[in-house]
């Protein structure tokens, strides 16, 4: 945690980052201890790792389910090959962000570059939603004229399909909280799945009743399956993006919860958020009563407060109650 005594500057994250690379930690001062960097600084290359192996798995089946589509005239095959087109892409724009977000903080990036990959999870969601309308489009196209429909090749390749998401999902899937960015690809592998069943399903049904309709239902119950999943994904990231509250934390509360603490008599430009979707961050003023010496005893009591409602790290600032009237800013409307 990074925190200031008084009225002087806000300490940087970056000062956290550098003292932990200098061996020094606060925990021998006042139990501040700086655990949570903001960039460059990982323990492990699985999530890398997991992203590569299923990027091959995944652009291996969008060319199989791409030509066996245009081969067999199936709707629903090409739609998920498009869908997997858009994973693709996904994955290579997660694995450049993960590239991008290990990339050391600098003094011009002081938050390090986690963000990057919140930034892909958006153009992600945003292609994935302009391939659902495009299949959309095309499937009630379909309704007004039969089409053949080579229905074993369709069932076969989508067979194919589903085993190659499985073995995706199953390699994405231990990682899948590591960053809102991660969670993107394993949703987009998931629905991959579930789209490869309706297929197999609608080739069944041709086979057995020659109903060709069927192909276009299951490429309509594709859009059903994947549309929520890229819009969420796309709202998330835009609330990452604009600053907004993490979800499940109640910035009335926090505030609550601080002005409990005793010595505190009021908390002002109260300020939470997250950086890449996973960590939540904040802000904040404390003014405390000027006859009582809380100092560290309310930095340490806030912390923990915090810590309590999900908040891992924290820049607090106190403050007498004179000078309150000079830090008032980016207040919410009461």
């Amino acid at each position: 945690m990074a925190q200031t005594h008084g009225h002087g500057p806000r300490a940087h994250p970056r000062d956290a980052d550098q003292e932990q690379e200098h061996g020094h930690d606060h925990d021998h001062d006042h139990g501040h201890g700086h655990g949570h960097g903001f960039g460059g600084t990982h323990t492990t290359d699985a999530p890398l790792r997991a992203l590569i192996v299923a990027l091959l798995i995944t652009g291996t089946v969008f060319l199989a389910e791409l030509v066996a589509g245009l081969v067999s005239g199936s709707l629903a095959l090409l739609s998920d090959a498009m869908h997997m087109l858009s994973d693709s892409t996904g994955l290579i724009l997660a694995l450049v962000a993960m590239l991008l977000g290990r990339r050391e903080v600098t003094s011009r990036s002081t938050y390090g570059h986690r963000r990057v990959e919140v930034v892909a999870a958006m153009i992600n969601a945003v292609v994935v939603t302009g391939v659902v309308a495009w299949i959309l489009i095309e499937a009630l196209g379909r309704f007004t004229g039969p089409r053949d429909i080579d229905a074993p090749l369709m069932i076969a390749v989508a067979i194919l399909g589903l085993a190659a998401n499985a073995l995706s999902a199953a390699v994405l899937v231990r990682h899948r909280d590591a960053s809102l960015n991660m969670r993107g690809a394993f949703l987009h592998v998931l629905a991959d799945m579930l789209a490869s069943v309706a297929v197999i399903v609608a080739g069944v049904v041709i086979v057995l009743t020659g109903w060709t309709a069927a192909d276009t239902i299951a490429s309509l119950a594709i859009v059903a399956l994947v549309a929520p999943r890229s819009i969420r994904l796309l709202l998330e990231s835009l609330s990452v993006l604009l600053n907004r509250v993490p979800e499940g934390i109640d910035p009335a509360e926090v505030a609550r919860r601080m002005r409990e603490i005793p010595g505190v008599t009021d908390v002002h430009d109260l300020h939470i958020w997250s950086t890449e979707g996973v960590t939540s961050l904040a802000t904040c003023h404390l003014v405390v009563d000027p006859d009582r010496e809380e100092g560290c005893h309310v930095l340490d009591a806030a912390q923990a407060r915090l810590r309590e409602l999900g908040i891992e790290h924290s820049t607090i600032q106190l403050e007498l109650p004179e000078h309150r009237s000079h830090e008032d800013i980016c207040v919410p409307p009461a």
